[in-house]
């Protein structure tokens, strides 16, 4: 039976490949994304691995099946699609949409979910510009750079937010960062860590390294 705990490790699993997937991901680093200790995750482990959702190397950590990945890619649709309705819909801020969709992402149905999507009219990505995956298990992989690699004086368009704390998520609100505003890369200041962006709007604004790092870009051509 896949519980809500079951759907937990295997979405924290493949967001934790992401960064790393050509390798295997450590015991140590699942514990610390699922805030628990090292004792708790390797049972949980276990428990995946005799179910043929991961693959476990005791010494070397662990990689999702391909069964694996498409059960955390359905998690993930669900959680996203419900995070967009949550806020499309229902008016919700985008800065307090992630805890909900994580309670209602386990007991949502697939048949409400697919009507959720059609009135949504199907898209491509969350509020935060996350990409939805399709209901056959598939993701669209689009190159992004964080705002903190960008070229100076080159035209962009902000894609993703990729930082679900809430006061990141209203730092950039009130600072005009959210998905499809263009921008362009005034400078970088290497003493201070920090950028300096112009929005589309004329606005400028400086914002640290560690922020930076965050913002996800692309060019405005593409």
């Amino acid at each position: 039976m896949i519980t809500s705990t079951v759907e937990n490790y295997v979405k924290q699993i493949y967001l934790q490949q992401q960064e790393d997937p050509t390798s295997l991901l450590p015991m140590g680093k699942l514990a610390s994304a699922m805030k628990v200790v090292p004792g708790t995750a390797t049972a949980m482990v276990k428990t995946l691995s005799d179910s043929g959702l991961v693959d476990y190397e005791p010494r070397g950590g662990i990689r999702l099946t391909h069964g694996g990945e498409q059960l955390a890619l359905h998690v993930l649709r669900r959680h996203r699609i419900l995070e967009l309705f949550l806020v499309d819909v229902l008016g919700l801020d985008w800065s307090e949409v992630h805890e909900e969709a994580e309670t209602l992402e386990h007991a949502v149905s697939d048949k409400v979910l697919e009507r959720m999507d059609k009135l949504l009219n199907h898209p491509q990505v969350d509020p935060h510009g996350d990409p939805i995956p399709t209901a056959k298990g598939q993701i669209r992989k689009v190159r992004l750079i964080p705002l903190s690699e960008f070229a100076p004086d080159t035209a962009a368009e902000i894609a993703r937010v990729a930082d679900q704390d809430p006061a990141f998520l209203q730092f950039a609100e009130k600072n005009g960062l959210i998905p499809g505003v263009g921008l362009s890369l005034l400078g970088r200041d290497v003493h201070a860590d920090s950028v300096t962006v112009r929005l589309e709007n004329d606005v400028t604004v400086t914002l640290g390294g560690k922020a930076a790092e965050k913002i996800l870009v692309r060019a405005a051509t593409e």
